[in-house]
Formats: structure tokens, C-alpha cells, sequence
């Protein structure tokens, strides 16, 4: 296994190790760092370990560099950063922890680099490279990290209880080091997270959070939610997941399990999208199944209205995961709503006003959309999912056509209800609404084009039929007005 750094990480490295010797103080590169570039994988984050201070080196070495970064300094955690050439390198004095029973805050003091290495999580991640001239590059290696590496095992540098009672995290880290690098966690590792389960409830939902999203990131993040479930942590940060799994017989039939339909169809996006959110919809979009789950002699199981009661879920979870309430979870929450619409247009002849009205209510939206339905296709019956492709296909050509026709994507009725009001001399009232809900519709459904003089003429009619009188303005006036 080979160290690789590039040379810009080497001239660093040099000039740290210099600095350290003129202060008379060991210091190391460690952690993430190592473990990746033993791997050959990318780092931008890089860990200085010294034995002494750490804010003292990162300063003098600061000002050897040019331009001579700003150094951000954190009193409090003895530690400081900088910024230089596309690198985030930190600076800390080696540590030793201790932990109260009731926190995940250490109790810190100076301590030795064996020290800091003990409080490592992991041992793949309590390696240790010397930058001092005398040693320049040896590897200090007290768990066997690199055997752990070879070997693609993920394992604790002391007795996994005392790891992970005294930062119960490191349970999520696990789980997210073997998603990421499509490790094994070795046994008594991973029956030692079952056993200390419980410790996570100490530990923020932010801090979780973060962790959950980069294994929802990963490659592969069934690797990862198989491993949440099977330790028992997944019941204790997101109970409605683990609702999913299981299979009900009844008369002989069953319905799939929902757990691991989810989690392959999370696989089949992230094939082909890195984004977090579309991600965090295929988690989602069969969350209500157990709420809607009946059973119907003639057509076996039945999960009606699952979109719907799954787009409701969607808020309330995202609140108590202390994901963002902004944009992206309303996003999440409209492929929940209309993953289905899609497949129910293979199933029917595709009319073009399904398809406009797919397109009013998916907007910018429906590239993304049609991603999660196709990746719902889990079946392992190689002609029905060829079969379901086909007409996702179809799906794909009809939207295409008919947008290039009607240009209904984030579109908005030609006839505002200003207009509306203006016209029939009429104050804000649910007359407005009914008035402009019908033109809409009549776009929607073929009736009359999508365009300004047919929507117009359509009103007049709307408010004759509603007895309203309209003002004598003559029709080419108002079409020429807004068209300028």
C-alpha cells in the first residue's frame, strides 16, 4: 500500500515539519487524510497532530507560506485552521479524552500522540505519518490500520463498548465508513453498535443527521441502511423506515417488503443522480404504505393513497430529522405526491390533457420525477421491467411533444383574476376563483388553446353563464394590450 500525496501536499508537509523542528516539537499528519491516500482516494481535509501547541504551529507556519493565510483560531477546542491551495488543513495539540456517562463532550488535557491515537474511532483512522526530519514519512501504525485496510475491515483501536459509549456517534461513523468505502464491520465492532444502540439517544439529531446523509450519499446506500437496521439503531433515529419491513401473508398472498424495495430503489437513483434530495424522495415515496396497507379479497393487498398520506408525512419527518423546511423539502414532498402519476399514464391510453396536467403540476420538476419512477422499478422478472421501461419511454415522448406544443411546464393561465375583476367590474371573491379555475381546466383538458384570445373569449362566456356583465371593451383592444 502506497502513500500518495501530490507535490504542493508535499512542499506542506516540508515546510511543517521544518517549522515544528525550529519549535522543537513532533507533529504529524493523521486521521482521514492517511486512510485516503493509502486508499488512492481524494482529501481535501487535511489533520496536523503535534505535541505541543497546536495554534502556535499552524500560526508559524501560516507565515511561511504566500500569500500567508488567515488563521482561524478556536481557543476553546486548543485547535486552528487555515486555507491554502484547495487544502483545509488543521492544527491541534495531541489530546487525551475522558467521557462522563451522560455526554459525549470529552474531558480534554495534553497528552502524548499515543494518546491521541487511543481516542481515535477507528483504527483505519489512528494512523499516523511523521513530518520531522528524522523520521520524514514513517508510518506510525499502533492497530494494525493498514492490515485493517488491506483486509477492508473497519474495526475499534480499543474495546468497542468503551468507543462507543464515549461518543456513541462513532456507531453512525462505522456504519458510514463501510457504506462509503463498501467495508465489513468487524463482528465484535458491529455487535457492540447493537449492544450500545441506545447511547445514540444522547446525541444531537443534527449531528446524526449529517452522518445519515453522507451514507444516503455513498455509492451504494443499501450497505448502510441494511446496517442501521440490523443493529437497531435505524427504530431509534427513524422509526418510520423500519415500519416498512416485513411481508403479510393473507389467503396465501403476500405483498413485497417495503424496506428493501426502498432501499433498491434509493440504489437505482443513486446510480444515476448524486443529488441529496431526489435521494431523500426515493426514501420517502413509499413511507405511508403501513398507514394505507388493506386487504381486498379480489384484489389481494392494497396500499391506496399512500402518495398522499406519504406527502403529508413529509413535513412532520423532516422536522424531527432537522432536515431543511425550506425549498428542497417541499421539492421532496411533490415527487412523494406524484410518483405514481406517471406509471398510471402507461397503464391507459396516454391522452394529452394526463400529460398537461402532469406537466402543470410536476413544472421544472418532471426530469426528476420520471428519474424516481423509473428507478421504482424493482421487479426480477427481466421482460416486465424491459416492459415497464418501454412505457416509461413513451411516457418520455408524449411529455416532449406535448410541451413543445402547449409550453404548459411552469406555466400560469393567460387570464389573471385582476382581469378578471376588471372586467366584470367584480371585487376579490370566490366568483374570481371559480372563473379563472375553468379556464385553467379547459387548457388543461384540450377545450380551447393555450393562448391569450381563446382564454379571453372563454371568460366572457364563464361570466355570462355565472350572470355577470362584462365592460364594453372591444376584444382586440385588451389582446393587443397584452401582448405588448
Amino acid at each position: 500500500m502506497v502513500f500518495n500525496i501530490r507535490e504542493e501536499e508535499r512542499t506542506i508537509f516540508r515546510i511543517i515539519g521544518d517549522t515544528a523542528e525550529e519549535m522543537g516539537i513532533p507533529a504529524f499528519v493523521v486521521g482521514g487524510y492517511v486512510r485516503d491516500r493509502l486508499l488512492g482516494r481524494p482529501s481535501k481535509d487535511m489533520d496536523i497532530v503535534c505535541v505541543g501547541s497546536g495554534i502556535e504551529l499552524a500560526r508559524n507556519v501560516a507565515y511561511k507560506l504566500r500569500p500567508v493565510p488567515r488563521v482561524v483560531v478556536y481557543k476553546r477546542f486548543g485547535t486552528a485552521m487555515f486555507k491554502h491551495k484547495g487544502l483545509e488543513i488543521e492544527f491541534v495539540g495531541a489530546r487525551k479524552e475522558s467521557y462522563r456517562q451522560d455526554s459525549r463532550k470529552p474531558i480534554v488535557e495534553n497528552g502524548s500522540l499515543e494518546d491521541d491515537q487511543n481516542r481515535r474511532d477507528f483504527t483505519i483512522n489512528a494512523l499516523a505519518v511523521s513530518l520531522n526530519n528524522k523520521m520524514y514519512g514513517e508510518i506510525i501504525d499502533p492497530f494494525n490500520g493498514i492490515y485493517h485496510l488491506e483486509q477492508k475491515t473497519i474495526k475499534t483501536p480499543l474495546e468497542p463498548t468503551k468507543t462507543f459509549s464515549d461518543d456513541p456517534l462513532r456507531m453512525m461513523r462505522g456504519i458510514r465508513f463501510a457504506t462509503q468505502l463498501n467495508f465489513e464491520i468487524e463482528k465484535h465492532t458491529l455487535d457492540s453498535i447493537a449492544k450500545n444502540k441506545n447511547r445514540i439517544r444522547i446525541v444531537s439529531m443534527e449531528r446524526i443527521i449529517t452522518e445519515l446523509n453522507k451514507i444516503i450519499l455513498s455509492p451504494k446506500p443499501s450497505i448502510g441502511f441494511k446496517l442501521l437496521f440490523d443493529s437497531g439503531l435505524l427504530k431509534l433515529i427513524f422509526p418510520e423506515m423500519t415500519l416498512l419491513y416485513g411481508v403479510e401473508y393473507k389467503n396465501g398472498k403476500g405483498h413485497k417488503d417495503n424496506f428493501y424495495h426502498t432501499i433498491e430503489v434509493l440504489d437505482n437513483v443513486a446510480r444515476k443522480t448524486d443529488d441529496l434530495w431526489i435521494r431523500w424522495a426515493a426514501i420517502l415515496h413509499d413511507i405511508a404504505k403501513p398507514q394505507t396497507k388493506r386487504y381486498n379479497e379480489k384484489q389481494g393487498w392494497t396500499f391506496h393513497s399512500h402518495e398522499v398520506l406519504g406527502a403529508k408525512m413529509v413535513p412532520k419527518i423532516f422536522r424531527r430529522l432537522k432536515l431543511p423546511m425550506d425549498q428542497k423539502m417541499k421539492f421532496v414532498q411533490k415527487l412523494v405526491r406524484l410518483h405514481l402519476r406517471p406509471i398510471s399514464l402507461t397503464k391507459n391510453d396516454i391522452t394529452d390533457s394526463a400529460i398537461r396536467r402532469l406537466l402543470y403540476d410536476a413544472g421544472d420538476d418532471i426530469d426528476d420525477l420520471m428519474l424516481l419512477c423509473e428507478a421504482d422499478i424493482t421487479s426480477k422478472n427481466p421482460r416486465k421491467v424491459k416492459r415497464y421501461l418501454s412505457n416509461y419511454i413513451l411516457v418520455r415522448d408524449k411529455l416532449k411533444d406535448v410541451e413543445e406544443k402547449d409550453k404548459i411546464r411552469n406555466w400560469q393561465p393567460p387570464i389573471s383574476g385582476e382581469m378578471i375583476m376588471e372586467t366584470f367590474s367584480i371585487k376579490p371573491s370566490r366568483t374570481v376563483g371559480i372563473i379563472k379555475n375553468a379556464i385553467r381546466e379547459a387548457i388543461l383538458d384540450g377545450i380551447i388553446p393555450n393562448n391569450f384570445e381563446e382564454a379571453y373569449e372563454f371568460m366572457l362566456k364563464q361570466g355570462l353563464e355565472l350572470g355577470l356583465k362584462s365592460k364594453k371593451i372591444h376584444n382586440s383592444d385588451v389582446i393587443q394590450k397584452n401582448k405588448i
